[in-house]
């Protein structure tokens, strides 16, 4: 099932949905709550605008978490999950801008899968953290990467508004395990991986992080990109697309 929120063409009302391929039935009820429920209600495809598909109290990512990409650095391989935080402002939808900041000369996409929770986690195994999943997601997490190597540390760098695009919608209904990961730049594939290729799986991070902060409902985990990252310019559109969820698109500015 694939879960959105939305705008109906000049509206300011946020909605709820479900996606299908030509229409969106708007939702009653919280997801959160697993109480996902229909209506008679629906909009074409044509006449909505897709927003966020969720609104994070925060979106925390992984660094290095692809073997691929510790290979490319030539980097060894971390014995925890390296995390840090990029904060609610850093959200935007797909098909929206992501606007490059003057103090950067140096604007990079990072191609993830996200994982959105469905429920309050605090201190989970392993073994439990997918009941506590309400889907997964297209996230890019984009970096000022020359002021990510000034600072040293990424608070700066990862913070910038629009620099963490999700979308286009939350997928219910997904193994993980072994998905491929795309980024494409202006049409070209710049990235071109597999969830196969993470050094700690998703339901390892969750109970990571979960034992480091308590996680709210409708927070993003950014799972880490493989090898492959590269700059942005003005006018690029770059795409991320993750098998079985879809194709976030974002224009640059």
């Amino acid at each position: 099932m694939r879960l959105v929120r939305f705008q109906v063409e000049e509206s300011d009302t946020p909605l709820s949905g479900i996606y299908a391929d030509d229409h969106v039935t708007v939702m009653v009820g919280d997801p959160y709550s697993g109480m996902i429920v229909g209506t008679s209600e629906k909009y074409p495809v044509d006449q909505i605008h897709l927003l966020p598909p969720c609104v994070p109290t925060k979106v925390v990512a992984v660094g290095l978490n692809y073997r691929d990409h510790a290979a490319e650095l030539g980097m060894p391989i971390p014995e925890e999950p390296l995390i840090f935080l990029k904060p609610p402002s850093s959200v935007t939808g797909p098909g929206k801008p992501i606007k490059c900041p003057k103090m950067s000369n140096q604007v990079e996409y990072e191609g993830e899968l996200g994982v959105v929770i469905g429920q309050r986690t605090k201190k989970v195994a392993a073994s439990s953290t997918k009941n506590y999943i309400l889907g997964y997601t297209c996230l890019n997490d984009v970096t000022a990467r020359d002021l990510q190597k000034k600072d040293v540390q990424f608070t700066r760098a990862k913070s910038f508004d629009t620099f963490c695009p999700i979308g286009p919608w939350i997928e219910t209904e997904l193994d993980p395990s072994n998905l491929r990961i795309q980024s494409r730049v202006n049409g070209q594939t710049r990235q071109d991986s597999s969830t196969s290729q993470l050094i700690h799986s998703v339901y390892d991070l969750i109970s990571f992080i979960s034992h480091v902060m308590t996680l709210e409902p409708g927070d993003v985990i950014a799972t880490g990109t493989p090898k492959g990252v590269g700059p942005l310019n003005k006018g690029d559109r770059v795409e991320i697309e993750v098998e079985g969820i879809g194709v976030l698109e974002n224009t640059v500015r």
